[in-house]
């Protein structure tokens, strides 16, 4: 589907939450008030852009009939792997399979990795676990001390994530500095694909 410009993608996001939360529609005004309008010329103009680009149904000037036409997906794609070692091979953005989180209200942009390593331990994450990851849309309000997925010469690592100027470093959750060093590099060398959002771990064969 064509992407979505920011506003449009603020409205649809809160459109999913809203509509799964409450099993119905929102009025116009109840769009302005959560996107702060003062208007509701904006909220139809982003409505009508939503059905253009497929994301929505929707009778012109009838808020409640607005339905989702593509927020019903099986679950939160795993999109692959991601280390909790060194690094590994970067994941492509093909749905590979999917969770089924359909008892819980999850944003559909989420995705998901299954983790490789032990570097993330102390942070209760364990080799094997699947982290549910949000993409990382605006790197530079990233607090540090935030998990992150970080994409690295090719490659992609989860880590602690801070920065300080230039330069980034990724810490990893394991005090074996010899088997799980920090990685220190300009911030011009590291792409933040995701921040975590939470942890998934299967039941394990005692």
């Amino acid at each position: 589907m064509e992407p979505l410009t920011e506003a449009q993608q603020e409205l649809y996001d809160w459109l999913v939450e809203y509509i799964r939360a409450n099993q119905h529609s929102p009025s116009i005004r109840q769009m302005m008030r959560a996107m702060g309008l003062k208007s509701p010329a904006p909220v139809q103009s982003r409505l009508e852009h939503l059905k253009t680009k497929g994301y929505i149904s929707w009778d012109e000037g009838k808020a409640r009939t607005i339905r989702l036409m593509h927020a019903d997906s099986p679950g939160v794609p795993i999109r692959g792997a991601i280390a909790a070692t060194g690094l590994v091979e970067t994941f492509q953005d093909v749905e590979v399979e999917h969770l089924d989180f359909s008892n819980l209200l999850l944003n559909p942009r989420y995705f998901a990795l299954r983790v490789r390593g032990l570097s993330m331990i102390d942070a209760l994450i364990d080799d094997g676990d699947v982290v549910i990851m949000e993409p990382a849309t605006d790197p530079k309000s990233i607090k540090n001390g935030t998990i992150v997925a970080a994409h690295v010469n090719g490659q992609t690592t989860l880590k602690y994530y801070s920065r300080k100027g230039s330069k980034v470093t990724l810490e990893p959750g394991n005090p074996d500095r010899d088997t799980y060093p920090i990685i220190e590099l300009p911030a011009s060398q590291v792409e933040i694909q995701g921040v975590l959002v939470g942890v998934w771990r299967f039941k394990r064969a005692s």
